[in-house]
């Protein structure tokens, strides 16, 4: 049986029985549009989170203190682990490939300005903050580099922050209380916006030092490291602990790079996705038993005209071939339609709510109708055998 034969031959006996086909064509349809909705949304999600944890730059290794590990003491018991101090932080930006150091010490205050009152985060950070997580001043400047033991109560206030103490007017060299302790307004920053639902910009910064002393602290909650671009984070790890263990006589701290952080967060969003998608080929299951149904139904209302085909000379390999193609092409075809209708529902749903990411990667479109075609092949195997295992003179024989 030559190509033009076999593909007539498929696309009669799919056209012949119209809304049976439009059915199966719809069950795969739904499927592959659910997955390529779901997906595109998982997707976007991704992308968006990655994102928003990318924007202060990928070169960065955090030092949180305390040592995270499987074993150790319990809860509650003394610890031998060194707070991490200012004169560490001094010490790191001594670090061959490392430009830039800031402590963070945070907490939540009362802050007042200009008769108004308002609870926000309030950070103690370095005078490099602003460069190790690419952060700008609006105006006026950013915390100075004072001696650390002994900085100057100035204090940069976040764009939201000063919004809602000054209003409009310049805030530039007025006093504000934070805790009770009085700061003088150096700077402003320019908005950040959001970071996974926290207003970046709702903030207030003050030396680690000051903050220390508010908060009662002995050390800082973490210390951000930035590294040139190009050098190897594990090499800056490295470095960082052999510096910390030399100053502690231990590792009690814990070193965590960006791209640590972003490889484990990354393998939790694809699982997510994964799941996602997973729920969506509900569907595709659904598509793939209607096929195997109507294919059924096909051999037995086609019985005489498959004894024919034998008896005209076509090979059982040709008769599996014939119902094989026309599940494939059934599959096929509501996999593009399903294409079609996921993709349109994904650009739909980003036009009427922007704040959701979605995106649809190329390799999901062709993944979803490989997937598709898969479906109508597996689905098409039984009835497709049965019907080339005919006897033909029995066939023939059929009513």
């Amino acid at each position: 049986m030559i190509w033009a034969d076999f593909l007539q031959l498929a696309t009669r006996a799919i056209t012949a029985h119209r809304l049976r086909s439009a059915l199966t064509l719809l069950g795969i349809a739904v499927g592959i549009a659910a997955v390529i909705l779901l997906t595109s949304i998982g997707e976007g999600v991704h992308q968006f989170v990655l994102g928003e944890f990318t924007q202060f730059g990928t070169n960065v290794v955090e030092i949180t203190p305390g040592k995270v590990s499987t074993g150790g003491a319990p809860q509650g018991l003394p610890t031998s682990a060194r707070p991490l101090s200012l004169e560490d932080v001094s010490a790191l930006t001594r670090i061959a490939g490392v430009t830039g150091v800031t402590p963070m010490v945070w907490g939540n205050s009362e802050v007042e300005g200009e008769g108004r009152l308002r609870r926000t985060t309030v950070y103690g950070v370095g005078a490099n903050m602003t460069s190790v997580f690419k952060m700008n001043v609006r105006s006026g400047r950013f915390l100075p580099t004072d001696d650390e033991a002994a900085a100057r109560a100035f204090v940069v206030l976040g764009s939201t922050l000063k919004q809602e103490l000054f209003g409009s007017s310049n805030p530039l060299g007025a006093r504000v209380r934070i805790a009770g302790q009085h700061f003088r307004v150096i700077g402003v920053m320019e908005s950040k916006g959001q970071f996974v639902g926290m207003d970046l910009d709702d903030t207030a910064y003050i030396p680690a030092s000051q903050a220390l002393a508010l908060y009662n602290r002995e050390g800082m909650m973490k210390v951000d490291v930035v590294y040139r671009e190009g050098l190897p984070s594990a090499l800056i790890a490295e470095r960082v602990k052999t510096l910390l263990k030399t100053r502690h006589g231990s590792e009690d701290f814990t070193i965590t790079t960006q791209e640590d952080m972003l490889r484990t967060l990354g393998k939790i969003l694809d699982v997510l996705t994964a799941a996602v998608a997973a729920i969506g080929s509900i569907s595709l299951l659904v598509g793939g038993v209607g096929i195997v149904t109507i294919m059924s139904i096909a051999v037995a209302e086609r019985t005489q005209e498959i004894g024919l085909l034998v008896a005209l000379g076509a090979t059982h390999r040709a008769i599996l071939g014939l119902f094989l193609g026309e599940a494939v092409m059934l599959s096929a075809a509501g996999g593009v339609i399903g294409l079609v209708v996921g993709m349109s529902m994904a650009q739909l749903l980003r036009l009427a709510v922007p704040a959701m990411p979605v995106h649809t990667p190329l390799l999901y479109v062709f993944l979803a109708e490989g997937v598709a075609i898969a479906i109508g092949l597996a689905a098409g195997v039984l009835p497709a055998r049965r019907a080339s295992l005919l006897d033909p003179v029995d066939a023939l024989r059929t009513e």
